[in-house]
C-alpha cells in the first residue's frame, strides 16, 4: 500500500517535471510558439486610416485589428472626402492620448500608430487643437543651427510619445531642386537644395526621435523635389529632372544605420524604369536595396494617390507593389482622389490571399516582410 503511494507520487513528480522542463524550453526558445497563420503575416503588412476618436468594440478599427490582424494605423485630423464634416482621428490631446492607448489594446503585437508631424504646413497635430506649433521643414534648413534643429525636433518627438504614436511619417529627405514643387517646394517641406544640408539636419530630427523610441520615415525615395506635378492628384514624370544626386540623403543615412524604414515615391522617371517607383522592382532592386544597400523596411506612400489610383487598377497596384519589394502598403483612405472605404484593408489582404492561392505571389515572399516588420517593431 506505501509503495504503490510512493510510486503514485514519484510518477506525478515526474509528470510535473516535464511540463515544467517543457514550459521552460519554450520560454528560452521563441521558435516554440504558436505557427503564425498567413491571415497575420499579412495584416502585419498594412497600415490603414479610419474615422473616428475612439477605438471601442463597436468601431471599424477595432474589427480591423483584433478580427483582421491590421497591424499599423494612420492618424489624420482632417477628412478629406467628407470635407471635414465627418469626424477624423484628432480633437485634443487628452482624446488622441485615450485613443491610441484603446488601440494598442486591441492588438496582441505592438501596432504602429503613425502620423505626418512634420512641422509647418503638415502638421496633423493643430495648435487651435491644444498641441505645439512647429517651423517647416525650410525654415529650419534655412536656419541650418543644429542646435536649433535639436530643440525643434526635441520638442515634437516628446510630443508624439507623451501622445503614444510610435512612428513619424519624417523627415522629408527630398532635395529642393524645384521651389514651385507643389507639394514639396512649394509648400517649405525640404530643408534644403544642398544634400549636406538635408543629410545634417535629418540625423538631428531622427537622433531625437530615436531616443523616444519614435521610428522615422525619410521620404520620399527616390526623390520627389525636382518634380513639377503632385503625385496625390496625377502622374508624375521627373524623367528629365531627376538626378542621381537626389539620392545621396539616402545614402548618407542609410551607411550610418540611421534607417530602418523609407517611404517610396509614386514618381516616374523613364531613365530608371517604366513603372513609378513604389511599382519598380527594378528601381527599388537597383538603386534601394542595391546600391544603396538598404536591408530594412520598405512602405509605400499611400496606395489611393492619383499617381497610382488612376493609372493602375487596386489589384494591378498592390501586385506590382509587392514585387517590387514593398513591405508595407500604406492605406490613408483620406484622400480627395477616391471616396472612403471602410472595407479597403480588407479588400488589400483578401486580395493578396488570393494572389497567393492563385501562385502570382508565393507565401514565402510574405514571410520575408513579415519578418522585416517584426524586427523593427522590437525597436518601437
Amino acid at each position: 500500500m506505501i509503495q504503490n503511494k510512493i510510486i503514485t507520487v514519484f510518477f506525478i513528480l515526474i509528470v510535473l517535471s516535464f511540463f515544467s522542463c517543457n514550459n521552460k524550453v519554450e520560454e528560452e526558445n521563441p521558435m516554440i510558439e504558436k505557427k503564425i497563420s498567413l491571415e497575420e503575416k499579412i495584416g502585419e503588412m498594412i497600415l490603414v486610416g479610419f474615422r473616428g476618436t475612439e477605438a471601442n468594440e463597436n468601431s471599424e478599427i477595432y474589427n480591423l485589428i483584433k478580427n483582421h490582424h491590421v497591424g499599423g494605423v494612420v492618424l489624420y485630423n482632417w477628412d478629406v472626402p467628407s470635407k471635414d464634416s465627418i469626424q477624423r482621428n484628432v480633437s485634443s490631446k487628452e482624446q488622441i492620448i485615450k485613443l491610441n492607448q484603446q488601440l494598442q489594446n486591441i492588438s496582441p503585437n505592438r501596432l504602429i500608430i503613425s502620423i505626418d508631424e512634420e512641422g509647418g504646413l503638415i502638421s496633423r497635430l493643430k495648435e487651435k487643437n491644444g498641441f505645439q506649433s512647429h517651423l517647416s521643414h525650410l525654415e529650419i534648413g534655412n536656419l541650418n543651427n543644429p542646435d536649433s534643429t535639436r530643440l525643434w525636433a526635441k520638442e515634437m518627438a516628446s510630443e508624439l510619445k507623451e501622445l503614444g504614436i510610435n512612428m513619424n511619417f519624417a523627415p522629408v529627405v527630398d532635395l529642393n531642386i524645384n521651389p514651385d514643387c507643389p507639394v514639396i517646394g512649394k509648400i517649405k517641406r525640404s530643408f534644403s537644395a544642398e544634400p549636406e544640408i538635408v543629410i545634417n539636419n535629418s540625423k538631428i530630427f531622427m537622433e531625437e526621435h530615436k531616443k523616444k523610441n519614435i521610428l522615422c520615415v525619410p521620404k520620399h525615395f527616390p526623390g520627389h523635389g525636382s518634380a513639377n506635378m503632385d503625385s496625390h492628384k496625377s502622374f508624375t514624370d521627373v524623367t528629365d529632372t531627376w538626378t542621381e544626386k537626389e539620392l545621396k540623403p539616402y545614402e548618407e543615412l542609410i551607411k550610418d544605420n540611421y534607417c530602418d524604414i523609407i517611404m517610396t515615391a509614386h514618381v516616374y522617371n523613364e531613365k530608371l524604369d517604366t513603372f513609378p517607383s513604389t511599382l519598380s522592382k527594378k528601381i527599388i532592386d537597383t538603386y534601394l536595396k542595391g546600391k544603396l544597400n538598404f536591408n530594412g523596411v520598405i512602405i509605400s506612400d499611400d496606395m489611393q494617390m492619383g499617381a497610382i489610383n488612376k493609372y493602375y487598377g487596386f489589384e494591378e497596384s498592390i501586385e506590382r507593389a509587392i514585387h517590387a519589394g514593398v513591405d508595407i502598403i500604406l492605406l490613408s483612405n483620406n484622400s480627395f482622389q477616391v471616396d472612403y472605404d471602410p472595407e479597403i484593408a480588407i479588400k488589400t489582404i483578401n486580395h493578396i490571399k488570393s494572389m497567393i492561392k492563385e501562385n502570382k505571389i508565393n507565401e514565402a515572399r510574405i514571410d520575408e516582410s513579415y519578418n522585416r516588420i517584426i524586427a523593427m517593431k522590437k525597436k518601437m
